[in-house]
């Protein structure tokens, strides 16, 4: 697996058409929840994607502190749904939060996680905190990892 990271200016448009395609894919047909997910907040963001045989398999979008929630936060983190259960999850994951700590030397992460997920992200540092919520839908909870 291939990690690259990029700001949004060092994105190619094969790049940014790839994340936005495989994207859309999980999150608005494969969950099956209409939003714009075009939302005007790539620019200001890290994109950490990950690579099989130059093929986009992983994805998360970073923020430094301030640009989304007070904290550093990650956000749209994904696998493609034929390379799930291999792993790969927790690559990205951890390869956000490395992104994080080294471009934006920040700690404290906050994300907003669909509840299904909380010991996936449990087992990264995050803590729940607060009350479940509605997203789009999907019954959501803040997390911490300080």
């Amino acid at each position: 697996m291939n990690i690259v990271v990029k700001n949004f200016e060092e994105l190619n448009t094969t790049e940014l058409y790839e994340l936005l395609k495989l994207r859309s894919e999980v999150f608005v047909v494969e969950q099956d929840c209409v939003y714009l997910d075009v939302d005007g907040k790539d620019q200001r963001a890290l994109h950490v994607m990950a690579y099989v045989d130059d093929i986009l398999i992983a994805y998360a979008r970073c923020f430094k502190p301030g640009d989304y929630f007070d904290k550093a936060s990650i956000g749209r983190i994904l696998v493609r749904d034929n390379n799930r259960k291999l792993g790969y999850g927790h690559k990205i994951t951890n390869a956000a939060i490395k992104a994080i700590q080294e471009i934006y030397n920040a700690e404290s992460i906050k994300i907003s996680a669909q509840v299904y997920l909380v010991m996936f992200y449990e087992s990264h540092g995050f803590k729940t905190y607060g009350d479940r919520y509605l997203e789009d839908g999907i019954p959501h909870i803040a997390m911490i990892r300080a």
